[in-house]
Formats: structure tokens, sequence, C-alpha cells
């Protein structure tokens, strides 16, 4: 205790009886699929933080690798940051998905900052299979799918006859769809003439604009807010530009549509996910339970080896409701009061036995509220107090 004989102001520091949660990245996106250089990164997750960057370690666009660098080039061009970029040998759904550790897909399972993952522009089911369920297995990521090229009309959705992606769902919202490709400039390097740089115009896959998109609306609003009625950065034209009828035949699908407004320019239309269940089926709502279950996760580790007991219990709880408090004073929670945004059980005997005690298991509860006041959506996060024997 500070002395005080005198007139005076004293400080005296005190140390919290809890610690607190710091959220996780939300937008760190994985790119993968073939590129025009970088062999010697092939088949490993290599950070890049700019376009340049990116063309220095991976190349420019080419007619035999024309996905890739368009769509990173499109990702920091609306927004992005952080990506990282897995080279594949070539474009074959055995190269991207992979077998082991070191191969396609699979490289990624690892590196747990990846919050969205992305294969531009390959549409095979064999893939778009694989990301769902990569992400679901994870469960730390979404995945941002394309539609193919040259699905250009609702009966390319909704025919059974179609095509498969009335088949493919992400039950528990981990994957996100976007139709139509759109044109943009691309730069490639132009060997006929002296290897000179030019720009061109194609149409490209709309899911490095997307991860761009979320990361701008991630950092300018909020995990929380539906990654739409957002303008896209370097959009010329669109391959096919759906009017209000045919998108209320898609969204239902799941299906997210971009748009062309007469004086709005071309716009980000919907934010769905391709759920089943339809507690999952925004965009927002998955990535924001993401978001939260990820940071309390990683920010209660401290509680391995500490005595699991009441005072334990009580440091927890307060840690977590200082973290959603401070989440429902920036508005991602929904409640005009904190009790009717969220609640945290931690103790005996609401959320562990005597039997998980024992075994050194403590077990929080905790419910928040992410569209409608009273309507919770529940998951419990489970840490470790002790090492089994």
């Amino acid at each position: 205790m500070p002395t005080d004989q005198i007139p005076g102001v004293y400080i005296e520091e005190i140390g919290s009886s809890s610690r607190p949660i710091e959220g996780v990245a939300t937008s760190i996106t994985a790119f993968i699929g073939e590129t025009q250089t970088g062999s010697e990164h092939e088949n490993i997750p290599t950070m890049v933080t700019s376009s340049g960057e990116f063309i220095t370690k991976f190349g420019y666009y080419t007619d035999t690798a024309p996905y890739m660098a368009a769509a990173v080039m499109s990702f920091f061009l609306n927004g992005g940051s952080r990506a990282y970029i897995v080279k594949t040998p070539d474009s074959t759904d055995a190269s991207i998905i992979g077998s082991t550790h070191a191969t396609g897909l699979t490289s990624l399972v690892d590196i747990d900052e990846v919050a969205i993952v992305t294969v531009p522009g390959i549409t095979t089911p064999l893939v778009i299979e694989a990301l769902i369920a990569h992400c679901e297995l994870l469960k730390d990521r979404i995945a941002i799918l394309d539609a193919a090229e040259n699905t250009t009309s609702v009966p390319d959705f909704i025919d059974p006859a179609a095509g498969y992606i009335n088949d493919v769902v992400s039950r528990n919202g981990f994957a996100a769809l976007y139709t139509p490709w759109y044109k943009s400039a691309v730069e490639y390097i132009d060997t006929a003439d002296n290897n000179t740089i030019k720009t061109k115009q194609i149409f490209i896959p709309p899911s490095g604009a997307l991860a761009g998109i979320y990361a701008r609306n991630d950092r300018e609003r909020g995990v929380h807010k539906a990654p739409a009625n957002i303008q896209v950065r370097g959009a010329l034209a669109l391959k096919v530009n759906y009017n209000g009828s045919e998108q209320a035949l898609l969204n239902p699908k799941g299906i997210n549509c971009i748009r062309e407004f007469p004086g709005r320019g071309i716009l980000v239309w919907g934010a769905r996910t391709m759920a089943s269940d339809p507690l999952w089926k925004y965009v927002s709502v998955r990535r924001l339970l993401i978001f939260l279950e990820i940071s309390i996760y990683e920010g209660t580790k401290w509680v391995l080896f500490e005595a699991n007991t009441q005072v334990l219990w009580a440091k927890v709880r307060q840690s977590i409701e200082n973290f959603l408090m401070q989440q429902w004073r920036n508005g991602a929670l929904m409640g005009s009061r904190h009790s009717d945004a969220f609640f945290v059980r931690c103790g005996y005997p609401d959320t562990m036995t005597q039997e998980d005690i024992t075994n050194g298991r403590l077990i929080c509860e905790v419910g928040v509220a992410t569209m409608r006041p009273a309507e919770f959506i529940f998951f419990r996060i489970s840490q470790r107090t002790t090492v089994s024997a």
C-alpha cells in the first residue's frame, strides 16, 4: 500500500483477478492453386502481404495458370492484407486435395491463423467437397467457393440435372458460394514483345475479391456485419447480371449473387452460407461464432495446471464475460442489456461433474444472441487443468 501521510494523489497497481481475452484474426486467407513461378514454395504455405510480394514470389497471370494471380491481386485490391499462398504443381483434384500434410489443401491443417480458404476458379465436385470437409473438420475457418464460369443462368443452379451444386452443402455453414465471374484487368508478361509487362481484360472468379471484402468489412465494421452491399473494386463488368426475380430463386439455396446497380456500381448482394441447418444460414453468424469460439479457446489456455477450484472457475467466468461484454458494446451481439446478449456458466454442478473435476477438465458453457434477443447459440469450451496420468 502507498503511504498517505501527506496530502496528494497516490497510485497503486492492482493485478487483475482474471486474464484478458484477445480477439483472434478473422481475415487471413489461404489461396491454393497453380502459379507462374515459385517452384521452391511448392506445397509450402507462404505468407505474402502485398500484390508486389506475390508477383516477386509467384509471378504474373498466364494462360496456363489463369486464376491465382488474378484472385490474389483482387484480394489485396479489395482490402485484404495477409494471405498464405499454396502453390500446387497443377490444378488437378489430386494436387489440390492431397493426402499428406505436405500436399495441397492438407498443408494448411496446422496453420491455425487461417480464417478463410479458397481455391480460385477450380469448381470440380471433389475440390468443393474437400474444401467444405476441411473447414468443417477444423471449425476455425470458412471456405469461399466459386460457381463455375459457365454457370450463367438460374437453371444452371436449380435444375436437378444441371450439376453438383444442388447436392453440395455445408451442414453448419462453413462455406459460401458466389456467382457470377466478373471482368477485370490483369497483368501478364508478353514473351513475344521482349518480355514486356502488359494488361488485358479477362473474366475472373469472384472468390479472391470476396476474401478481400471480408477483410475490409471486418476492419471497418466488424466480423458480425454481413459482408454484403459492398462494392467489388476492380470489377468492370459481370459475366451475367441477375435480376431480383432470378436472385429470389437462388438466395434460398445459399447462392450469393454479385449484381450491378445503376449509379451504385457492382456490389456483393448476398451473405448466405450453404448450410442445411437454418441456424447457420448467414455468413456473419458463422464467422462471428468462429471468432468468439477460437478467441475464448485460445484466451483460456492459461488454466493448464491451475487448481480446478471455485477460485479458478470465477476467474474464467470473469475473463469470458469481460470479452463478451466488449463484443456486445461493439455491436456484435444483440440485446438491449448484456444479460440478453450472452451468458457464461462455469462450475460444479452446472457444467462439470465431480468426475470432470477429478480428471482435470474445466468446462464452460457460453450462450450468445447473434440475431435476435433471447435467441441463443450455445457452445462449450473445454480446457484441461491437469494432464492425465
